[in-house]
């Protein structure tokens, strides 16, 4: 079915008002402009942030600054500021918000000795690029008067006054520091996101306001609940700040798409094909979906030959290695003059909807879908699943086009399903996802009454007390809900509960070295299911892109269309018969005795092992803070591979199968039917396995898995593994047997004790 379009009027149509306007700046920036001759009479102007002249750059970028809305509203924001501690900005996507808000802040306030402005970001890559583009504008170099914070990459100095950061990277301040002292202005910015950690953090921050009366606070978003936010915060006033640069046409389809991810490359082909020169942005789901569509892209336009111009296809998803994110921002092809234009065409998830400005972007293709994750409590199972996007996203995706010129986006549906079928605002994160980790985390920060605690939108009781729940299995709590002392030290890792669980055991079963490998490798930034692979062809030297994909997950491994037998085979030479993440560390044991280059010929992931590696040596340096011994077995010793699965049940205790008499497999207490996912490295079926991820598809799978033993599982965690708390089934019987033969070797112990000690001398 072909797309057909019906234009729209333009949500975002510059009106003949706001053109005066800006044609009146032009004319006073023209007068006010800094010639060759004036430049030469009159040295610039010293930068009082760094103690140098400003460079050309700055005076260019200043510029540009006084061409942005939000810049007309400077006085304004300041007035407003001055006079109030809690702030609420509704900006529309554009504007210049979180470039320059953070800026005025800074002409503004008197931060002193010590004191700083930070500003949160929902993605670490939009924390990233922001905080370069500000480095930017301030004439200043990135890590010194301007840094940023995101998970396991930090880039600030003593003499930061304006950092960027992720939210979950601020909570994380918090919990050192609760008044976060150290900053006199917070910004929250893209709000609407509903993040976890900006739940907490809308919170946390109304109570550090009460006892900080020297701190402010400033939230911003493109899209918000006005009345929900200003009840919140006490009726804190609101600012909202109109008008963009550019105008942004939006179209809708005809008739709906049955298949959106053909439509949105078919779009992207026929944009190529008949409009004017300007960079594409698409927006997918997912990994697997965007890299099949990369592929696919690349190869509709390869088929045209010369009558088109060639193309730069990207892909962006928050797994990627912020390097290769990074990606985005740089130029694409030119195009050469009176021939066919060049393009490059970004393929996104909702990563690319919030403060991201990549150059050149003139057409966006919005499917209309996002991936979200769930958590269901009841079976403690968290699963993908497609859902349409609110009309906030929607308004945030149209506005990457006209960012830095005129632009167009094209929605594949229709009118009337963005009118009656599209929710206004993104449903919180705290209603759909394991509150685990966000438990401890208020726990570290002191709050000990989850139940009255002053979230903006509670959590589902049962949610809460599951997490609870598990926080108690796993030693973090006690029974009356406080915090242990293991709680405080796993608190201390930026991860899952139960991985940070692994690794503060670890040392007990004396393999930390060979458990900080096996956590980076599970660590979330490591979860790549695709990459880009380069390969060549025929006899040519000519590098061609094709995508590539991974086997298992978290992956190291390639899997090329083009060569997946010889993938397969090159796998099986890392492949352990205990299972997948002894595995992951024999490939980790490759990479380090091998030549980096060699990576290739085994379909080996370079990029994903040397990040892994830089997460291995920040979890080594936390364990070492803690006072945790960083200690290994003797690889020639009979107990090495034992004494690792040993650690990594100790944290895993909860995510076990047992096999059934069918061959298939059943959770442990949640009764779920599953399957080992055809990846999995065992080449038998064993009696028990705990696994890292448990995989809704068309059938149940859980992936990443490794075999263990029973009596396992009820010397490391009885109190879980009770039988008077246990469902009836096979796996209940097995662990009965299990007590019974303990029970028995136990009484033969006893019996000779008493019979075979010899009695003592009178």
């Amino acid at each position: 079915m072909g797309t057909e379009w019906k234009r729209k009027v333009s949500l975002f149509d510059v009106s003949d008002d706001y053109e005066a306007s800006l044609s009146a700046l032009f004319t006073r920036l023209s007068r006010v402009s800094i010639n060759g001759a004036a430049a030469a009479a009159n040295p610039p102007p010293i930068n009082p942030w760094s103690g140098r002249p400003y460079s050309a750059r700055y005076l260019k970028l200043l510029e540009k600054r006084r061409e942005l809305p939000v810049w007309r509203h400077k006085d304004e924001f300041l007035r407003a500021l001055r006079d109030n501690r809690t702030l609420i900005l509704v900006g529309e996507t554009g504007c210049g918000k979180t470039t320059q808000i953070p800026q005025f802040v800074l002409d503004a306030e008197d931060l002193g000795n010590h004191s700083a402005v930070a500003c949160t970001q929902p993605w670490r890559l939009a924390a990233v690029s922001v905080a370069r583009r500000v480095a930017q504008e301030m004439d200043v170099a990135i890590g010194e008067e301007v840094g940023y914070s995101v998970r396991f990459k930090h880039l600030c100095s003593y003499k930061t006054v304006l950092k960027y950061l992720t939210d979950a990277m601020l909570l994380r301040e918090a919990m050192a520091d609760p008044l976060l002292e150290k900053y006199k202005v917070i910004i929250l910015d893209e709000v609407h996101e509903r993040t976890l950690a900006t739940d907490v953090l809308f919170a946390h921050l109304k109570a550090v306001l009460k006892k900080r009366p020297d701190l402010k606070l400033v939230v911003m978003s493109a899209a918000l609940e006005v009345e929900k936010f200003q009840g919140y915060f006490s009726g804190a006033p609101l600012m909202k700040v109109h008008g963009r640069l550019h105008p942004v046409d939006i179209f809708y389809t005809q008739e709906p798409e049955r298949d959106y991810m053909e439509a949105a490359i078919r779009t992207a082909v026929q944009i190529h094909m008949c409009e004017p020169a300007g960079d594409i942005l698409v927006f997918l789901t997912g990994e697997g979906e965007i890299e099949d569509a990369c592929w696919k892209i690349n190869m509709e336009i390869n088929n045209f030959g010369d009558h088109v111009g060639p193309v730069e296809v990207v892909p962006l998803y928050s797994t990627l290695p912020l390097a290769m994110q990074l990606k985005v921002f740089e130029p694409g092809p030119p195009s050469l003059r009176g021939g066919p234009p060049r393009r490059k065409i970004v393929v996104s998830t909702n990563i690319a909807e919030t403060s991201l400005t990549i150059d050149g972007i003139v057409y966006v293709i919005d499917p209309g879908f996002t991936k979200h994750k769930v958590y269901d409590p009841r079976i403690r199972v968290e699963s993908l699943l497609n859902s349409p996007i609110s009309k906030a996203s929607a308004h945030q995706r149209a506005g990457r086009a006209g960012r830095t010129r005129p632009g167009k986006c094209f929605r594949l549906y229709t009118g009337k399903s963005f009118n009656e079928d599209l929710q206004q605002q993104t449903y919180p994160e705290i209603f759909r996802l394991n509150l685990a980790y966000t438990v401890l985390t208020l726990k570290k920060l002191g709050i000990d009454d989850l139940v009255h605690f002053d979230f903006m939108d509670h959590p589902a009781p049962e949610t809460l007390m599951r997490a609870l729940e598990v926080l108690n299995y796993l030693g973090t709590l006690d029974d009356e809900g406080n915090l242990t002392h293991l709680g405080e030290m796993m608190s201390e890792f930026p991860l899952d509960p139960q991985m940070s669980k692994m690794l503060v055991m670890s040392p007990k079963y004396n393999c930390s070295n060979e458990i900080t490998t096996i956590a980076a490798m599970l660590s979330d930034l490591n979860h790549l299911v695709y990459v880009w692979h380069l390969y060549y062809f025929d006899c040519n030297i000519t590098m061609c892109k094709q995508s590539a994909r991974f086997l298992v997950s978290p992956n190291c491994f390639l899997r090329p269309r083009e060569a997946r037998k010889a993938a397969g085979e090159a796998r099986s030479r890392f492949g352990h018969i205990d299972g997948d993440h002894l595995t992951l560390l024999n490939v980790c044991h490759w990479y380090k005795q091998n030549s980096k280059s060699s990576t290739y010929d085994y379909f080996i992931n370079a990029r994903a092992l040397k990040y892994a590696d830089k997460v291995r040596r920040q979890l080594v340096g936390i364990m070492t803070r803690l006072g945790l011994k960083v200690c290994s077995t003797d690889f020639n010793s009979r107990v090495y591979y034992v004494n690792i699965r040993k650690a990594l049940v100790a944290g895993y205790f909860m995510q076990v199968a047992h096999r059934e008499q069918n061959g298939h497999y059943l959770t442990v207490k949640d009764n779920q039917i599953v399957h080992l996912h055809p990846s999995n490295s065992m080449d038998h079926k064993p009696e028990w396995v705990f696994f890292d991820e448990f995989v809704l598809t068309t059938s149940n799978f859980i992936r990443t898995v490794t075999d263990v033993r029973g009596e396992w599982l009820i010397d490391i965690a009885p109190h879980y593994y009770d039988l008077s708390n246990f469902p009836l089934c096979e796996a209940k019987r097995a662990l009965e047997k299990l007590y019974g033969k303990r029970e028995r070797e136990a009484s033969v112990t006893r019996v000779r004790r008493l019979y075979l000690t010899p009695p003592a001398a009178p």
